[in-house]
């Protein structure tokens, strides 16, 4: 098959549907820019929801990723590896954790973190102590327990039955919480910030109160960073800046920069309970996903490139500020670092996506974050002047949306 032959119209022919991406399809990327493949460029505020956190190509994960390939590329987990051991280590020095485990994305994390805290409990503290606590609205995974555990119907719905075991209070609510938490409940997760559930921060006063409740009832407390840390928050993990450590993080997303790979943080004493046999993955901690982490978390870890994450949030928001006197169309712009959330004015509610296809045809890439908010999650160092290039596209897009409604 030559490649004019690949259309999106082949995706229709060949994927199954539970995807529907746009008409383009990108062919190249550098930096915070695409180009698709009838050469017209495109600029990412999008990061591949997230992930793309050193923008496309990178040199140093390109060289990295080079280099590594050139040695082992797979030996599964009847062998260890260099580059695991390499990742694991650092990832202890620079964060709360002794121990990690390697998956290969968000969701695979998340299982492996509720699916540790429920075999803890069980250890420890019985077969009564296997409650686990989410929040409304969050997100944590498409795997059945991962689903369930993040509590949206219009995920679940027609794969019942579903895990059980699983109580949802709304989130930043601690009053609720404090109601539901009890002896019974062996594990609490949340987001800090909520990715796609409209990209919500945790208040400091909840976060610990959370907290401290967990320790008051014997409660592991997991962190689900897959999408706000790596440096999206302006810090390394979104933890650090709260003050609040848990007992459980999971990362991916922007670990591995655009290469597949998660892990799940923790203590020493925690992990013995996932015990030989108890828990893998065939891919997990592979050579390839593993060297280029290494090299993504060299980058991110340079408190010069954290202090400028904080300082392309505000030159953003002062763009969105402006943007939005001139068309009045968000009731509030929210976010931390480079993970920021424009929700649309109640005249708006429910078009986040006629905001994604405006964009699209001025070339922007955003997201949506539900239907009423516009996410943006864009390379931790794109430069201010694509930012400012991305902005005037983004209000070209919207002056074009508006012009369309008031007709």
């Amino acid at each position: 098959m030559n490649q004019l032959s690949v259309t999106r119209q082949l995706f229709d022919d060949v994927m199954v549907p539970n995807y529907a991406p746009a008409a383009i399809i990108p062919v190249r990327g550098e930096g915070s820019r695409l180009w698709d493949q009838d050469g017209r460029d495109y600029i990412d505020f999008a990061g591949g929801i997230a992930v793309t956190g050193l923008g496309h190509a990178h040199p140093r994960l390109v060289a990295a990723l080079n280099e590594q390939a050139k040695k082992l590329w797979h030996v599964s987990n009847v062998l260890t590896n260099e580059p695991a051991l390499n990742l694991a280590r650092r990832l202890c020095e620079l964060t709360f954790a002794e121990r990690v485990f390697f998956a290969n994305s968000g969701a695979e994390a998340n299982e492996a973190a509720l699916k540790l805290a429920r075999k803890y409990s069980a250890d420890y503290f019985g077969s009564d102590k296997r409650e686990i606590i989410a929040f409304t609205p969050s997100f944590h995974g498409r795997t059945l327990f991962t689903v369930t555990v993040g509590g949206q119907p219009k995920y679940t719905e027609g794969f019942e039955p579903l895990p059980q075991g699983i109580t949802h209070v709304p989130f930043n609510d601690l009053a609720a919480f404090a109601a539901a938490i009890s002896e019974r409940t062996c594990a609490v997760i949340l987001e800090p910030v909520l990715g796609e559930s409209g990209v919500i921060s945790a208040t400091p006063e909840f976060l610990q109160g959370v907290r401290e409740l967990c320790d008051q009832h014997r409660a592991l407390l997991i962190f689900d960073e897959v999408q706000c840390g790596n440096g999206r928050s302006g810090h390394l993990y979104a933890y650090m800046a709260y003050g609040v450590t848990p007992d459980i993080l999971t990362t991916a997303k922007g670990l591995g920069g655009g290469f597949p790979i998660s892990a799940m943080l923790t203590t020493a004493a925690i992990a013995r309970s996932l015990s030989v046999g108890s828990h893998g993955t065939t891919y997990g901690g592979n050579p390839l996903g593993c060297a280029v982490a290494g090299a993504v978390l060299d980058i991110i870890s340079d408190p010069e490139l954290l202090a400028g994450v904080r300082h392309k949030h505000a030159v953003f928001m002062a763009g969105l500020h402006r943007i939005n006197q001139r068309f009045g169309v968000f009731r509030e712009l929210r976010g931390k670092g480079l993970l920021l959330g424009c929700e649309l004015t109640e005249a708006w509610h429910g078009r986040s996506r006629d905001f994604i296809k405006a964009a699209l045809d001025q070339r922007l890439l955003v997201l949506v974050a539900g239907p009423d908010v516009i996410r943006l999650a864009p390379s931790l160092i794109i430069p201010d002047d694509v930012i400012e290039d991305g902005l005037q596209r983004f209000e070209q897009a919207i002056a074009h949306l508006v012009s369309q409604t008031t007709q």
